[in-house]
């Protein structure tokens, strides 16, 4: 009895300590990932002589300033932050929900189906997510010029109606294969067809892993810098991440403390849709992780 019992002691002490250990060195993961989000949010309050003097997050006592966000709201001379926010939502927008739409019907007809050439396409998708994005920028530019959609933003949407993300292919296809068959199998016997079992049956189970599509396709789109440069040519029409490079235009007197003053009012958004969708993106990829 002795035994067993400093044997159970020694394996809660060695459960203890090892919970400890991990828990230390997540911590201090986190810490050194998010150190550069709280130095540029400390930044934003400094003076230009005080953001590279050293490392520290806040500024000195005396030397607080807010008087980068005033700048920074004006973007450039005409109009506001706000203005290419707007912008940026005109394309974001539908591009989002192309592309929930797009990839999730592709990836129920690869998940779900059996067709000839099914493992060509599913090679195809892996063999694109692995291609640099930047390979299809000229030949896709070219088909735009042509067809006169170049200076327009739906250049940066319109290719998003079929499918073109593998990435989300493949997420919402390894999501997919965790959902039984006899839900298939039972609206069929109802009397419901494809894309019905799809709309009515799979798609509340989904919803984890679409909600995590459309955040990463919002935070993708409100990064998007190549894109909108080179498909959008007049300032009328430039997004937000572009018109942002003009704070830094005069490589003498870039105030620092504007850029990332904008940086910070940029990015609050894409935080508050992050974490109020944190619980979705969780669970979608430790299901899109699971095996059939």
């Amino acid at each position: 009895m002795t035994t067993n019992t400093k044997t159970t002691s020694l394996r809660i002490r060695r459960s203890t300590v090892g919970s400890v250990v991990r828990y230390v060195i997540l911590t201090a993961v986190g810490i050194f990932l998010a150190y550069p989000l709280f130095w540029m949010l400390g930044s934003a309050f400094k003076y230009n002589a005080d953001i590279f003097g050293n490392i520290n997050i806040l500024p000195p006592v005396d030397r607080w300033t807010f008087a980068n966000f005033p700048i920074a709201w004006q973007l450039s001379r005409s109009n506001t932050m706000l203005f290419y926010y707007i912008n940026t939502l005109r394309f974001l927008i539908p591009s989002i929900i192309f592309t929930v739409i797009s990839c999730t019907i592709t990836a129920y007809a690869v998940a779900r189906f059996n067709f000839p050439g099914k493992k060509i396409v599913f090679t195809a998708i892996i063999v694109t997510l692995l291609m640099p994005g930047i390979a299809f920028t000229i030949p896709i530019f070219i088909l735009f010029t042509n067809l006169g959609l170049v200076n327009t933003f739906a250049a940066l949407y319109i290719q998003d109606i079929f499918a073109v993300n593998s990435f989300f292919i493949f997420m919402v296809i390894q999501f997919l294969r965790t959902v039984p068959r006899e839900l298939d199998e039972a609206s069929y016997i109802d009397g419901c067809s494809p894309l019905q079992t799809l709309w009515y049956i799979l798609a509340p189970v989904l919803r984890p892993v679409v909600i995590t599509v459309a955040l990463l396709s919002f935070i993708w789109g409100m990064n998007a810098f190549q894109g909108p440069l080179i498909f959008l040519n007049t300032p009328e029409r430039r997004v937000l991440a572009v018109a942002m490079r003009g704070l830094m235009q005069d490589e003498m007197a870039v105030q620092f403390g504007a850029v990332f003053a904008a940086a910070t009012m940029a990015l609050l958004p894409t935080l508050a849709i992050f974490f109020g969708c944190s619980k979705f993106f969780v669970e979608s990829v430790a299901s899109s992780g699971a095996k059939e």
